[in-house]
Formats: C-alpha cells, sequence, structure tokens
C-alpha cells in the first residue's frame, strides 16, 4: 500500500473508531430489537422482518411461537397454516415456504439445531448473510460479518464509510473499517442512530452527534 493510501486509511480508521465511541455513550444497549429466546426463534423472526418493521414482527411472534414453538413444530404444520400466523407481513407466502423448508433442512440435517456457522446458515432457504449475520451476532455472539440492512446502508455511504449500494459490498468495505471486536454492535449502533437521527427522509442533521464527522452534502 502507498503511503498516501496508508494514511487516508489511518484517517478513515480513526473517523470510523470516533463514529463508535459517540453511539456508544448514545446507545449503549444497542442490539436487534426483535423479540426472542433462542436461536431458532431469531432466525424465524428475521426472516420475518425482511420488508417488515421489527415492531410488527414483535407483534406476531409470541402467538407464532407458542403455536409452532420449533423446527419440528413448523415442519409438521402446512404453509396455511403457518400464513395464518404471519399474514400481516410482507411476503407472507414466501416467507411461510422459505420458514417450513427451513425447519425441515434443521431437523434433517442439524439434529433440529440452528447451525452456528455462517457457510451453514446462507444454505437454508430464505437465509441471505444480513439474516445469518443477526443470527450469528446476536443468538451466538459471533463475529463472521457485519449486518448491512437499510440503516445500515444509509449510514455508511452518508458518512463516508462506501460508495457501494449491494449490502454485501458496503459489508466488505465495513469489514475492513471496523475493529472486529466491534463487528456484532456496530450495525445495530447505526441502526439506532437511523431511527431516530439519520433518517432516510428529513435527517435530523442539526441534532446529530456526528455532524461534524458527516461529509453527507444532504445535511443542512
Amino acid at each position: 500500500m502507498k503511503p498516501v493510501a496508508v494514511l487516508c486509511y489511518k484517517i478513515i480508521m480513526g473517523k470510523v473508531q470516533s463514529i463508535i465511541r459517540l453511539l456508544e455513550k448514545v446507545y449503549p444497549e444497542s442490539k436487534t430489537a426483535l423479540s426472542f429466546s433462542n436461536p431458532f426463534q431469531l432466525l424465524v423472526a428475521t426472516i420475518l422482518s425482511a420488508q417488515t418493521t421489527d415492531e410488527q414482527v414483535n407483534r406476531i411472534t409470541p402467538s407464532l411461537f407458542r403455536k409452532f414453538p420449533g423446527p419440528e413444530d413448523f415442519s409438521r404444520a402446512t404453509e396455511e397454516e403457518i400464513i395464518r400466523e404471519i399474514r400481516s407481513v410482507n411476503f407472507y407466502r414466501t416467507k411461510a415456504k422459505n420458514i417450513r423448508r427451513l425447519a425441515e433442512l434443521l431437523c434433517r440435517n442439524f439434529h433440529g439445531q440452528v447451525p452456528a456457522r455462517m457457510s451453514d446458515l446462507i444454505k437454508l432457504p430464505g437465509v441471505a448473510r444480513k439474516t445469518a449475520n443477526v443470527v450469528l451476532s446476536q443468538a451466538f455472539g459471533k463475529a463472521e460479518g457485519i449486518v448491512v440492512d437499510t440503516h445500515v446502508g444509509r449510514l455508511a455511504r452518508r458518512l463516508g464509510l462506501t460508495e457501494e449500494e449491494d449490502p454485501v459490498k458496503v459489508e466488505k468495505d465495513l469489514m475492513r473499517l471496523v475493529p472486529k471486536a466491534k463487528w456484532t454492535t456496530f450495525p445495530f449502533l447505526l441502526m439506532s442512530h437511523g431511527r431516530k437521527i439519520c433518517r432516510a427522509r428529513k435527517p435530523l442533521c442539526q441534532q446529530c452527534l456526528l455532524k461534524k464527522l458527516c461529509p453527507c452534502p444532504e445535511k443542512k
């Protein structure tokens, strides 16, 4: 790496550390907003949360998990039975199909347990890197990657940490910049800040504790 590139890298690394330090003071308990009691419940809830708010998912999962407590129960259910419980979320038919199929695979290949490896998780129906990273970080405390949802992608671009739009490419950029010890918490800090201050529409820039670190041209 050329000296100028090394200097730029060190500068942006220092910026990332400042961002983390400031956000941790305001959002000390940042973690997934989804309610769950075990890795399987978190896996299902995360699948349900795609294109749906965490609040809506949390409204339906208590009754869903009472009716279908584990993978065996989901695998024995019909898709229509699952649909009746999750109809209020977006893309409920596709999600019901994927959840039933992944429950069958967990029972068949993993003794009914959610695997704690990225390579195994992303082979399950309806599970991409975002979902796998949520489960690994929040249920197992493992850092194999960084969760990238719409909030994380938006804030990463506004803060000048990436120019990418594709979540996988955003994740790769963040993994180069964020200390691995912070991979499990960093995205949830951004999510908390994205919901409260750095909104997609009309961000509250004058109230933002990161405004001195933010190069976003939208900033007022």
